[in-house]
């Protein structure tokens, strides 16, 4: 009986696991085709109508409160920050004796630069001048290097957290969800972005996160 139990247990495990693995690759099959997607328009030099409409119609919201909220919160993903962050993390990885994670986490953040980089200088798309922003940028725009960094390296450290902290695991993603999503909005408020900058930026570091991810659970069994 107790077999029997326990093959049942470990069957119904399975079949959770298998359909985790399912609705995963959909989702990054459905990013990598709106990728595609993106990276043909933007290529071909093809304009997206909602980008300037979206951007024009947050402005319409703009005071100085907003301003200085959002200005604080785009810095979440400035280098400076960024770099805190991770060097912070990675001091606690290797503390901590968990020598594959740090590995994996630094290859992660440090692929997100490469990635950010060269699809910039692929692309070389200009950014938005649409107002004049308080924030200056000078390099190119499309994808947006905050939303990638960020949902990589807020992403990872999220993971991170509740492999360790299994109690708050619900806590460490939804701060991780609100702190990455809020970078992103902070973006396209400045008008420093296009919307598909950002929404290219997610799609990249999305895929890039899951990979490294992956790769640390292979290496865990």
């Amino acid at each position: 009986m107790k077999k029997r139990v326990t093959f049942l247990q470990n069957r119904l495990n399975f079949n959770k696991i298998a359909n985790f693995g399912t609705v995963g690759l959909v989702v990054c099959l459905v990013v990598l085709l709106v990728l595609s997607w993106l990276f043909q328009e933007v290529w071909e030099k093809e304009s997206f109508h909602f980008d300037t409409a979206l951007l024009r119609w947050i402005y319409q919201g703009s005071n100085p409160w907003l301003d200085g909220l959002m200005i604080s919160v785009t810095r979440l993903g400035n280098p400076e920050i960024v770099v805190g962050v991770f060097v912070g993390t990675l001091f606690w990885l290797l503390r901590s004796r968990l020598y594959p994670a740090a590995i994996l986490f630094a290859i992660s953040c440090l692929g997100a630069l490469v990635l950010n980089q060269e699809l910039k200088l692929l692309f070389a798309k200009t950014r938005p001048q649409l107002w004049q922003t308080q924030v200056v940028e000078t390099t190119f725009s499309f994808p947006s290097g905050h939303a990638l960094g960020s949902l990589v390296l807020y992403g990872f450290l999220a993971y991170l957290l509740a492999s360790q902290f299994p109690k708050f695991a619900g806590w460490s993603y939804t701060i991780a969800a609100i702190l990455i999503v809020a970078i992103g909005l902070s973006r396209l408020y400045l008008g420093v972005h296009w919307p598909t900058d950002v929404i290219a930026g997610y799609g990249v570091g999305f895929l890039w996160l899951i990979t490294c991810i992956t790769l640390l659970k292979r290496y865990a069994r």
